[in-house]
């Protein structure tokens, strides 16, 4: 495994993140540092970074470089954005950050915004979408056709500029805010037009519209701990508008999902999405875990153009990677999976997106036992509920993590993840996790013995005839326990042959 540590001084925070990555096929985050910097503090009205920031940064990259030393990390890819491009002393950043062993690239708004479109290409499944970055200085809008970067800019609409620019008093006073909104539209006047013209999703990313949706989750007791990929609905965002404007920065500290240090300038980014959203006719965003660091990082761990050919693969790859589990096992029960799958179509009225579900849940069944044996059922459904699988969307991140539970044992239950799963969520899940749990007891001697199925729909039972080189009776005599679950995902009676 490679590693490398990609270093972003931000406008409002400063953080290292160290991947360790087989290059081209998997990877994961294995450290973070953080500080909240506040680098573009007092610039707007200064334009030069303040005596205080300055040494705030410096600090940082003095613990990065101690960082990096003591444990070996001798790759640093380290780079500032929008304050220290549009400071006029942002030499007295980069000289002494260069003597300290850390150089640091600028990034122009131009490679901000495409390090940016890089993280959407390389963390959804989508081909076309507005990608927005806003940060403590500035925000990025890009248009992305065919997963690359096609065109955008730099807007001065950071969360940390906005707040002292605009906001004179704790809480604002309605006119403050009304004045910000006027100042937004103006300045997306281009991009909203073309937005409104334009169908494809708007993603965005960067700690202060994270923030919003995990308050928003908060609030709405949202079932699954992800950000990556969450739907934050204009009502939603609209709604925690008009509780935040009317907290002072204390109080908003005290919110849940709100992180205390962006308190303060968090509900100017917030007005920035809701203007944009509102304004542009739209009803949701998407919420990206990944921003400009994950884009500086796959020009590392991926060949150009840097993008993964299957989003929903390099992720499900890169926690098979992490959690092993047995090749050889794995192989046979999504062989006999499929089967499955493809023998009871004429019952299970599924499709090939069920079917791609069904052979992730077969690859990842046993990822619990990294644990422990008992409960690894348990365990590996914890994992996947905590991991982020970039390109599957939440309710499939759901149904993989309920397949996972229910493989060995127990009455399948969306339990609180129904709203995600839909009106028929648990119709599916049962004939899903009734597949799972067939295929896992057909190789229950581990042994791969069932070398063929055969699968024979009648009208009142499906008989599954098992054959190998050699009779696989344990496999058949747990199989048959499985006939409740079958006749309640089914509708027939399982009987189990040996040949």
């Amino acid at each position: 495994m490679e590693r490398v540590g990609i270093v972003d001084v931000g406008s409002g925070t400063a953080r290292l993140v160290v991947y360790a990555y087989e290059p081209g096929r998997h990877y994961r985050l294995v450290d973070e540092m953080r500080e909240p910097v506040r680098l573009g503090e007092g610039l707007a009205a200064s334009g030069r970074l303040s005596p205080a920031a300055l040494q705030r940064a410096l600090a940082f990259l003095a613990a990065v470089k101690d960082y990096a030393a003591a444990t070996g990390l001798e790759r640093l890819d380290a780079f500032a954005t929008s304050a220290v491009r549009s400071a006029e002393n942002g030499a007295e950043l980069l000289e002494p950050a260069r003597l300290l062993g850390v150089p640091l690239r600028v990034l122009s708004g131009e490679e901000e915004a495409v390090y940016g479109t890089l993280a959407v290409a390389g963390g959804f499944d989508l081909e076309e979408a507005w990608v927005m970055d806003l940060g403590g200085g500035s925000a990025q809008v890009s248009r992305m056709r065919a997963r690359r970067w096609q065109e955008g800019r730099a807007y001065p609409l950071g969360a940390v500029r906005l707040t002292e620019r605009f906001f004179a008093h704790d809480p604002p006073k309605p006119r403050e805010l009304r004045a910000l909104r006027r100042f937004v539209r103006a300045e997306l006047a281009q991009a909203i037009t073309a937005m409104a013209e334009d169908g494809a999703p708007l993603v965005a990313m960067g700690g202060t519209v994270r923030n919003l949706a995990r308050a928003v989750q908060r609030h709405r007791r949202y079932p699954l701990e992800q950000l990556h990929g969450y739907r934050l609905a204009a009502s939603d965002l609209a709604e925690l508008v008009e509780r935040l404007q009317g907290l002072t920065v204390a109080q908003r500290r005290r919110v849940p999902g709100l992180s205390a240090d962006r308190a303060d300038v968090v509900l100017a980014g917030a007005l920035v999405y809701l203007t944009l959203l509102e304004e542009s006719g739209r009803e949701a965003l998407w919420i990206s875990g990944f921003g400009v660091r994950e884009g500086a990082f796959f020009r590392h761990f991926l060949p150009a153009p840097h993008l993964p050919e299957d989003v929903r693969e390099l992720h499900l790859a890169s926690l098979e990677a992490r959690f092993p589990t047995p090749r050889l096992h794995v192989q046979s029960v999504r062989r006999l999976a499929r089967r499955l799958f493809e023998g009871l179509t004429p019952l299970h009225r599924l499709g090939p997106e069920d079917a791609r579900l069904l052979d992730a849940a077969a690859r990842l069944h046993d990822i619990g036992l990294v644990v422990d044996f008992y409960d690894h059922h348990k365990h590996g459904a914890y994992l996947i509920e905590h991991h982020v699988l970039a390109g599957w969307s939440h309710a499939e991140q759901a149904m993989l993590a309920l397949l996972v539970r229910y493989h060995r044992k127990g009455k399948p239950r969306a339990g609180a993840y129904a709203p995600l799963l839909g009106a028929e969520g648990e119709e599916r899940l049962t004939r899903l996790a009734a597949m799972l749990r067939l295929a896992e007891h057909l190789e229950r001697a581990r042994s791969g013995r069932v070398t063929e199925l055969g699968v024979e729909v009648g009208e009142e039972a499906v008989t599954l005839w098992l054959r190998g080189p050699e009779n696989a009776w344990v496999e058949a005599w747990e199989a048959q326990k499985d006939a409740p679950l079958f006749a309640r995902a089914f509708g027939r009676r399982l009987i189990v042959r040996t040949e």
